[in-house]
């Protein structure tokens, strides 16, 4: 089943890939490669962010009038993450590997325990109370998600 939600999940697991490539090639130390997909990386989580908080939370909050419960959680985790990948970029700069690898760490489980709030909660409130805007708010992400 199509759901509003569905680009947004499916643009998590293509964010978990980009991820997991940037480490594989720290990890092999080949730091140019590192650096193009820490880049490459934190684009396509940027481009997630503003799309969720520039698209899908205003138009949930504008349905439901709530603006104080899960979009507002969601952007103070995002702000984290912003502030966690700039570690990263500051740690790959660096040619710092065990900072990069701890603060990468930090990441991924912050990623995973934020994914599974937005797939579990946030997006099912959003696929019900957003359905009657789903002709026009589905393609908008489409379009916005397929840049990153």
């Amino acid at each position: 089943m199509i759901t509003l939600t569905r680009p947004l999940r499916d643009h998590h697991k293509w964010c978990d890939e980009l991820f997991a490539s940037t480490e594989a090639a720290l990890a092999a130390k080949d730091w140019a490669r590192a650096d193009a997909l820490t880049q490459a990386f934190g684009a396509a989580l940027e481009t997630h962010f503003r799309c969720e908080e520039e698209t899908l939370f205003p138009a949930f909050e504008a349905a439901t009038g709530n603006t104080s419960g899960p979009t507002r959680v969601m952007r103070g985790e995002h702000a984290q993450m912003r502030e966690l990948c700039g570690r990263l970029r500051n740690a790959l700069a660096a040619a710092d590997a065990a900072e990069f690898s701890g603060v990468a760490e930090t990441l991924l489980i912050f990623m995973q325990q934020h994914n599974m709030k937005e797939e579990n909660i946030l997006y099912p409130l959003c696929d019900r109370g957003l359905a009657a805007e789903e002709a026009s708010l589905g393609p908008q992400l489409r379009a916005r998600l397929a840049t990153a």
